[in-house]
Formats: structure tokens, sequence, C-alpha cells
């Protein structure tokens, strides 16, 4: 049985957070009622006028630069000619064979090994409006009409394209988190996947292992989530590699992932570049940034995903899987640093961060932002932990209430009766109580098991309701049973 290679690329569509639209004033805003943020121009009305958005071409020069691509000294616009419902004017304002960047790379790091991916282009275009498929599964097969909102038509849209030098499913996944990072970090779209904002197609192929050819590309869209990217590339390549051991031939066309089933499904054969019929956009200038306007964009880059992840590791001695799950996001990794400002141990903060935080983040839907919890909040938790003035059990039920209402953590501690009894006199009885329930374990202990004073700690634990000091329980009974 032949073995096989992946070859895997994606490309990227980032719609940019600018005031405006790509070429009119309409407003860039999500939702809305339909065909509401709509003008003569991205309309494609006769006799209307483009006017570039000087926001998104910088923009897209600060992504390109992040990748370390090479910003063009002279990019143009194209048309790209395709007729489709969500197309008001019948072809897209693109760019083809001179985009604002060129080159590049992204590393990525999957099971501790750093992958470098290499950057095709990062061009500009404008976005298409939005289909509706009336219907239970929103499939255009099973519709019985289409609706058309062109809100989203003109909105400014940058295609990321990787080389293919992606190599499996889990390559996928961490090449689309590292991007939507490094992509929030820059400040230019909000990436929410769910609302559209970050779509990602994929090209995935086979070919024997260790051959220089590529073998037949299939184009996978209508992903909505980075782990809808890696699951569908793991579908796709054992389809192909099942295909290619039974002696069929692949295809070159466009499928669709659907989610439910997760399986991909044929579309349409897949269109080559000459398909569209590309020319320049007779109706705008070329591109052609001066080396002053590139320095100053390169000079104002931010501190990006891989760079915060380092310092993390340096400043606060965080593990780099911890580092990775905090800096990953502006939005926790600021949180952190907030923490860490007022006075919190930082790995204390982390590790509450991705345990019981990140778990009652899910639980609830929210981010972090939306939630209640601010950084005093958890720094507060972690100086009463390491106080002693609260315990572990403790500090996850006042964690819980304060994300849950907002109180203070004293507050908290105060009206739950969460404070941990330290009190060697308060323990005292409840340690007798504990002693002469549990007559076999007392016995194994002063036999020479050490093991069975953890149970021990443990009742005295449930009696106080998780709140006595278990180093001071330990501490008291070692020394009443040993006298």
């Amino acid at each position: 049985m032949t073995e096989y290679e992946a070859v895997i690329g994606l490309e990227c569509h980032v719609e940019l957070s600018t005031r405006t639209k790509m070429f009119c004033g309409c407003p860039n805003e999500f939702g809305g009622e339909p065909n509401t943020r709509t003008c003569p121009i991205c309309l494609g009305h006769p006799g209307t006028l483009p006017v570039p958005n000087r926001q998104a071409i910088e923009y897209t020069m600060r992504i390109a630069l992040a990748l370390d691509s090479e910003i063009a000294s002279r990019s143009l616009f194209h048309r790209k000619n395709y007729f489709y419902p969500d197309m008001p004017k019948n072809y897209q304002i693109s760019q083809y064979d001179l985009p604002i960047g060129a080159g590049g790379h992204l590393d990525v790091e999957v099971d501790g090994e750093v992958r470098r991916i290499g950057m095709n282009r990062v061009h500009l275009e404008e976005d298409t409006g939005k289909t509706i498929h009336p219907g239970t599964t929103g499939r255009i097969s099973e519709a019985e009409y289409a609706l058309e909102d062109f809100n989203r038509a003109g909105v400014p849209l940058v295609e990321v394209v990787s080389e293919p030098d992606i190599r499996t499913p889990e390559e996928a996944r961490a090449y689309l988190q590292e991007l939507r990072a490094l992509l929030e970090a820059l400040g230019v779209s909000d990436v929410r996947m769910e609302e559209g904002s970050l779509r990602c197609d994929a090209n995935v192929s086979l070919r024997p292992a260790g051959s220089p050819e590529y073998g037949t590309k299939v184009e996978i869209k209508n992903m909505n989530s980075i782990r809808s990217v890696e699951r569908a590339v793991r579908y796709e390549t054992e389809r192909q590699r099942q295909a290619l051991d039974a002696g069929e031939t692949l295809v070159q066309e466009t499928r669709h992932w659907d989610e439910g089933e997760g399986v991909t499904l044929s579309l349409r054969s897949k269109e080559y570049a000459f398909d569209y019929r590309y020319f320049p956009e007779p109706d705008l200038n070329p591109i052609e940034p001066d080396r002053e306007w590139i320095d100053r964009l390169r000079v104002d880059l931010p501190e990006l995903p891989a760079a915060r992840r380092r310092r993390f590791e340096e400043r606060y001695g965080l593990e780099p899987a911890q580092a990775r799950l905090v800096a990953g996001s502006v939005e926790w990794a600021g949180f952190l640093e907030e923490v860490v400002a007022l006075g919190a141990d930082a790995r204390s903060a982390a590790n509450w961060m991705t345990g019981d935080l990140a778990a009652h983040i899910r639980e609830s839907g929210d981010s972090l932002e939306a939630s209640p919890l601010k950084p005093q909040h958890l720094a507060d938790l972690v100086r009463l932990v390491a106080e002693g003035t609260i315990s572990t059990a403790g500090a996850k039920q006042a964690l819980a209430d304060a994300f849950a209402s907002g109180k203070g953590v004293e507050q908290i501690v105060e009206e739950r009766g969460l404070a941990q009894i330290s009190d060697a006199s308060a323990l005292v009885s409840i340690l007798n109580e504990v002693i002469a329930e549990n007559p076999g374990p007392v016995e194994q202990f002063r036999g020479g098991k050490e093991g069975v004073l953890g149970f021990l700690v443990g009742q005295v634990m449930k009696k106080t309701g998780g709140a006595a000091n278990p180093q001071e329980a330990q501490r008291l009974l070692r020394q009443r049973l040993s006298s």
C-alpha cells in the first residue's frame, strides 16, 4: 500500500475593522437590517467611482509586515469577473498578480516542534454580500428561493494565503490559531469566526511520500471554526487516501464541509484564474507606498503572540503550554498583566485562569471581558490563598460566586464563612472526633503507614466543610498521633 503525504494550504479571509467600507462611506458594522448599509457605490450603480480606504491599506500592510512579507513598491487592484447573486457589480475589486504583500512566513508549534509555514501572498479586496437559503439546513439544494443581504458587500477583506507547507490536520489547526492570535494582536480585525470576520478555505491534496509533484487539489469551504478546519482537513485527507488506494481518479473541485455529518460533499468543479478574466481596475490608481510609510508601520507594530509567550515564560516563569493559553489572546494576556500589577503571583494567577476561570467562561458562553470578574477579584483570591486565609476549596467557591455576581472576594468569604480554620485550639475538638471515629487508620499510621494520614486530613476537611487549613490539620494530626 502506498504511503501518502498530505499537502495542505490555507486561504484565510479577514474582514478588517475599519469604520467604513473599502471603497465608499457606508458603515462597516456587523448585522443590522438587511440592505440598510448600502449606497450606489457598493451596489455598483452606473456612473459611481470607488475611493480606496487608506486605513484598510495600512491594516493590510501591517498584516504583511507582521508575517515578514515583502511590501510591494507598486501593487494594483484588479477586477475579478464572475456572476453570482451576492455580487452586486458582477465583479469583485481584488488583487491578482501584484498584491500588497508577498512571501513571508508564520512559525507554529505542534507537539513541541516548531514548523515554519511559508506565506504566498497578502492581498486586499472587497467582500461580497450574504446569500441566505431559507430552509432547515441552509443548503442551496434544499431551499426554494434565496435572499440577498448586501450590507457586507464592499467591506474591506484581506486574503492571507499560505504556501502548501502544512502536512497534518493538527498543523492546520495550529496555523489558524497562531494567525488568529496575530491578527487580534495587530488590532486589525475582531477575528470572530462565528460572525464571518475570519473565514478559512483549505486546499488539500495527497502525493506519494517523498514525491516532489503535487496531487489533485481539492478546495474545502464552509468551515466556521478552528475545530471545523481540523476536522474537515482530517476527513478530506482520509477520503482522498481511500480513493487513491482504490484506484479512483480524483478531480479538482470545491467541496462543502457538512459540520453535522462530519463529511465533505462535492459542490462544483474548481475554477482556474483564467475563468475570472482578471484585468486592472480602470477606476483606481496603483498603490505605491513610500519607504517612510512602510518603516513607520513597521516600528508601530505591537508585541506579537510569539514574543509575548516568550516574555511570559521568561518574566513570569510560566510553562510553555500555560504561556500559550494565557498569551494567546490580547484579552487574556492583558487580564493576567493587570492581576500581576495588583501584586499577585503570576504563576498562581495563570493557574487559576487556565483552570477554574476558563471552565466558568466555557460554561457561561461569555467572554472574559463580558464577565463580572475583574483583575482585582483574581488578585484578591491569589493573595488570600497565599496568606492561608482561605483554602483552595474555599477559593474555588469564592471564584465561582465572584464570576456569577461580581461581588468582592473578601465580601464573599465573609458572607459564606469560607475563611480557613488555622487556629489550633479551634481544630482540636474536630481532630479528636476524627481520631475517635477512625481507629483502624489511626493504628495503621502508628504502625508506619504514612499514606493514611492523607485520609485522616480528608476527614477533617469533610467535617469542616473544607474550611480547615489542611497543612495545619496535618501537622496537628501528626503531632497527636506520634505522641
